[in-house]
């Protein structure tokens, strides 16, 4: 049986990366930049988007752009690829 991997934090950072944290201790620096001129994800140029509608959506890292709460209308990015990046060594802390 696969498991899949389980987030239990995430901390987005100013310079458009979010660490993502794993219950099984594995921590990924995701790096939104690449996306940010691209469709919905030039919603996430708006800093305070960025940073304050941040969460754990759809059991993955999510932003809740429209602001409603509406899961359904988030932007929120596969499970698999965020797993699926190196683990980081020294971590960003929150501040």
């Amino acid at each position: 049986m696969i498991i899949s991997p389980e987030i239990v934090q995430v901390v987005p950072h100013d310079d458009h990366t979010v660490s993502v944290y794993f219950v099984d201790g594995k921590i990924v620096l995701y790096d939104v930049k690449p996306k940010l001129n691209r469709g919905v994800f030039k919603a996430l140029l708006d800093m305070d988007v960025f940073m304050n509608h941040c969460g754990i959506m759809n059991d993955t890292l999510g932003w809740d752009v429209s602001g409603t709460g509406d899961l359904s209308t988030c932007i929120d990015i596969a499970l698999e690829t965020l797993y699926a990046l190196e683990h980081v060594a020294n971590e960003k802390i929150a501040g």
